[in-house]
């Protein structure tokens, strides 16, 4: 059985965002848009305490070329200690 996919929220996606190699270029409103060095740009929401859903998710991976596995890998395992800091 494979892992669930993980449910974060905006600063957590923009955390795994940034291990990517991606920057924040600018903040609009409650939306950051992200940009990684080949030009590829992805959209954060950021509301309070909450969490994306999985389709929103899903299209920010979409958006940032980044498979959805590399995602579910991240946020497992010896990874999830960094979620709570």
């Amino acid at each position: 059985m494979s892992p669930r996919f993980p449910r974060v929220s905006g600063k957590e996606m923009i955390q795994f965002l940034l291990t990517q190699g991606f920057k924040v270029v600018r903040i609009k409103g409650s939306h950051y848009i992200l940009r990684n060095p080949e030009g590829r740009i992805a959209t954060v929401p950021v509301h309070k305490n909450e969490i994306l859903g999985i389709g929103i998710t899903r299209k920010i991976l979409q958006q940032a070329d980044i498979p959805p596995e590399k995602f579910v890998k991240f946020f497992s395992g010896e990874n999830v200690n960094k979620r709570k800091g």
